[in-house]
C-alpha cells in the first residue's frame, strides 16, 4: 500500500510539472528528492516481499513530510514566507492549486508522506513473524 501511495504521489508530481507545466519551487524539489526514491525502493520491496525496508525508508518519508509541512505552513501562515524565502525561480508561497481554500500541492504531498509513514510503521509493528513458542528440549 505504501508503494501505491508513493506511485500516486510521484505520478501526480510529474503530471503537474510535465503535463500542466507547473514549475516546481525549491521546496517542491526537496519534497521530490524524498518522494521519488520511495517509489523505487518500496516498489522493489513489494516485488521481493521485503519487509525489512521499513527501517531504511522511514527517514525519507519523515524528512519529506517535514519539508511538506513547512511548505504548507509557508503558504498558509502570513509572514512565514519572509523567514526563509525562495531566492530563485518560483516563490515557494505561490500555490498553483487551491481547492476549498486549504488543499494545496504541499498538503497533498504531506498527506502522502504521512500515509507512507503510518503504513510503514504498521508494517514494522504488525508484519513481524511470530516467534516460535515451543519449549526447548
Amino acid at each position: 500500500m505504501a508503494w501505491l501511495v508513493s506511485l500516486a504521489a510521484t505520478g501526480g508530481s510529474l503530471y503537474l510539472s510535465e503535463i500542466l507545466h507547473y514549475i516546481p519551487c525549491n521546496l517542491c524539489w526537496f519534497q521530490r528528492i524524498f518522494m521519488y526514491p520511495l517509489a523505487l525502493l518500496l516498489g522493489r520491496a513489494a516485488l521481493k516481499d521485503d519487509r525489512s525496508i521499513a527501517g531504511y525508508v522511514l527517514p525519507l518519508s519523515v524528512i519529506g513530510g517535514l519539508f511538506s509541512l513547512y511548505h504548507y505552513m509557508e503558504q498558509k501562515v502570513p509572514g512565514l514566507d519572509s523567514l526563509l524565502p525562495c531566492r530563485t525561480g518560483v516563490p515557494c508561497n505561490v500555490d498553483y492549486l487551491d481547492w476549498f481554500g486549504f488543499i494545496t500541492i504541499p498538503l497533498l504531498a504531506l498527506i502522502a508522506f504521512v500515509l507512507i509513514t503510518v503504513l510503514l510503521l504498521m508494517m514494522k509493528r504488525f508484519g513481524e513473524e511470530p516467534e516460535d513458542e515451543t519449549p526447548a528440549a
